[in-house]
């Protein structure tokens, strides 16, 4: 890893502890990452607005890569770069094919100017949003979809993403980042297509890049990156495809990571 000139890193359950905090060595190994010249990059399911506040307290900033990769975000301007939404009417498609798939179905939406969700959408979910419009989701829809949620209130999770990969084929990409809620984007965007956008936006080869992250979000970024790395709390799926496995996220698996790297890059210049 003497050669890596950015860090792709997940952000949920792999540099974030539970708390949505990280601790002091995490935040000494993110300014030490900085100060070697190594770009840090968040790459998320968040949106901008839940990723900003944190990106500024854990002491990162740049560029960051949101919605599962269809939003690159500056995040010392505070503006977007790129924005690869659904388009609404294939969205309303998806709804009516997801409705008639799984019945009872409940949708949340995320769109570039805010959010909105169905009734009973936040039933068992911790949401920081409590204000945010409430509505039949084809009233949601008024335009473009940075991403589209899906969940069911009685069905076990496994059977609701079965189905909505069924639904959905090839018309867009099904992934999730926990067991709860299962995430649509726009036909092949995902979080190795936004990184690759941004690599190519910076000048870093493929082969610079060092990625990290926990759950199947995360496959396609790991799949494209020059070395992937797991953390140690990581789902199986993501444990057997990595290149490495680091510790835990309540264990700085990820400060460690960027230790070594930077550790490998002093000893190549001596």
């Amino acid at each position: 890893m003497d050669g890596t000139r950015l860090v792709a890193s997940d952000l949920d359950g792999t540099l974030l502890r539970p708390d949505e905090t990280v601790s002091q060595r995490t935040r000494a190994a993110i300014a030490a990452t900085r100060e070697a010249g190594i770009t840090l990059v968040l790459v998320s399911g968040r949106p901008p607005r839940s990723l900003g506040p944190i990106a500024e307290r854990i002491g990162v900033g740049g560029f960051a890569i949101c919605a599962n990769g269809a939003v690159t975000w500056d995040l010392d301007a505070g503006t977007m770069v790129d924005h690869s939404p659904l388009a609404a009417d294939l969205s309303a498609r998806l709804v009516h094919a997801l409705r008639q798939a799984i019945p009872g179905v409940v949708f949340a939406v995320e769109l570039e100017g805010g959010s909105g969700r169905e009734a009973g959408w936040s039933e068992g979910l911790r949401l920081p949003d409590p204000d945010v419009l409430e509505a039949d989701a084809l009233e949601l829809i008024t335009g473009p979809v940075t991403k589209l949620l899906v969940r069911h209130p009685a069905l076990p999770f496994a059977e609701v993403a079965e189905r909505a990969r069924d639904a959905v084929g090839d018309d867009a990409v099904v992934t999730w980042a926990g067991l709860q809620v299962v995430e649509i984007s726009a036909a092949g965007v995902t979080k190795a297509f936004a990184l690759e956008r941004l690599c190519r936006r910076l000048g870093v080869a493929r082969d610079q890049v060092v990625a990290v992250g926990d759950m199947p979000n995360d496959l396609a970024m790991l799949a494209w990156a020059g070395t992937s790395v797991a953390v140690a709390n990581a789902q199986q799926s993501v444990l057997e495809v990595a290149d490495q496995v680091t510790a835990s996220n309540l264990d700085d698996g990820v400060a460690q990571l960027l230790e070594r790297i930077i550790a490998a890059q002093d000893g190549h210049r001596r």
